[in-house]
């Protein structure tokens, strides 16, 4: 297990829920708007928020941000140390910075220092476009051991400043050597792990990348916080974030719904049935989640091959037959409708839960 930190409120490692990160896409200059997206996200399910802090105005839009929002707030650093200082003195409950691209050990200090001062965390690493030119001498080209490495000797710099309030972050965009990585670093260090895929791209490939490559590390133990990164709206990335948690068993789904694939003994248009089902249940899902109602499975199957066996694991369900189909509650046959009062029938007996 990995030590536990503290980022403004949010636990993270020791042990605490992995919790979900996005970045702001506004000009951190433009307060109005960074506040305006960082509370569009938290309604989505942000629970940390990094904001990029290019120059000394931003600085300050970060701290006036700071008092009007509800979640952590985490300054994102290239180069500029001063940068760093005056985004702790204003607030930010995180820094993320690359010792590497700060410069002198002298101005890594100065940064360490005034984190210290205010006992806030650093989040440091390196991601496989930001390998030093000795560790791609070292290791030939870009591997997993190569990122392994970098990341424990990132971590080390601060480490030797006397200070351990850290959490590192190794990223790739290959999937593959992405989880190899990891799993060398996870014998490296026990600070507190970052995951995510890093330019992993639009949604059309970004997704996949994602969920393979954060589900996997998920699953063997692997990552105590993370951000979804997508070149999309960054609400999208909280929404994909919170259902790859989901779906390895890390959050409970308010409602799940199960649906078969379709085959040759398939009679009713099953396809348009489970896609109607989990559009009518989205809203009725949230309204359940803010309402703190217990989880529900909801079985929409196509025939009586799997339709009664899976209906019998789940609170709700209807299997479909030639116009026809059986509405089921907790295993058991409530009644026979017509193809089209179907999910009128499913979504009535949700409701009424």
């Amino acid at each position: 297990m990995t030590k536990q930190i503290n980022c403004g409120g949010v636990l993270i490692g020791g042990g605490a829920p992995v919790s979900i990160q996005s970045m702001t896409n506004v000009d951190t200059r433009d307060t109005d708007a960074l506040v305006r997206q960082i509370d569009e996200l938290t309604e989505a399910g942000c629970e940390i928020i990094r904001v990029a802090v290019p120059d000394m105005e931003a600085a300050e839009s970060l701290g006036r941000a700071k008092k009007l929002v509800r979640i952590p707030v985490v300054a994102d650093i290239h180069f500029d140390h001063k940068l760093a200082i005056a985004a702790i003195e204003n607030g930010a409950d995180k820094i993320r910075i690359n010792p590497g691209n700060i410069g002198s050990i002298e101005k890594v200090k100065a940064v360490v220092d005034k984190a210290k001062e205010r006992n806030i965390p650093i989040r440091v690493g390196v991601n496989s476009g930001s390998l030093s030119k000795e560790m791609l001498s070292k290791h030939g080209s870009v591997t997993a051991a190569a990122l392994a490495e970098s990341g424990a000797s990132t971590l080390k710099v601060i480490e030797d400043l006397d200070y351990d309030n850290l959490v590192v972050s190794i990223k790739s965009s290959n999937v593959k050597m992405n989880y190899d990585a990891h799993m060398i670093l996870k014998e490296l260090t026990d600070h507190p792990v970052h995951i995510g895929i890093t330019e992993s791209g639009t949604p059309r490939n970004g997704i996949i990348k994602s969920v393979a490559g954060i589900g996997s590390l998920l699953l063997a133990g692997v990552g105590d916080t993370m951000r979804v990164s997508l070149t999309d709206d960054p609400v999208n990335e909280v929404i994909w974030a919170r259902r790859i948690l989901e779906t390895v068993g890390m959050r409970q789904k308010a409602i799940e719904v199960v649906s078969c694939p379709t085959c040759g003994r398939t009679e009713i248009d099953l396809i348009e049935l489970a896609n109607e089902a989990e559009d009518r249940l989205e809203s009725i899902a949230a309204k359940r989640k803010a309402e703190g109602k217990r989880p529900l499975k909801i079985a929409v199957m196509g025939c009586a091959v799997n339709g009664p066996g899976e209906s019998r694991e789940a609170d709700y369900g209807i299997a479909g037959g030639r116009g026809e189909g059986l509405v089921f509650v907790a295993g058991e046959i409530l009644k026979k409708v017509k193809e089209d009062e179907l999910i009128d029938e499913l979504i009535r007996l949700v409701e009424n839960d």
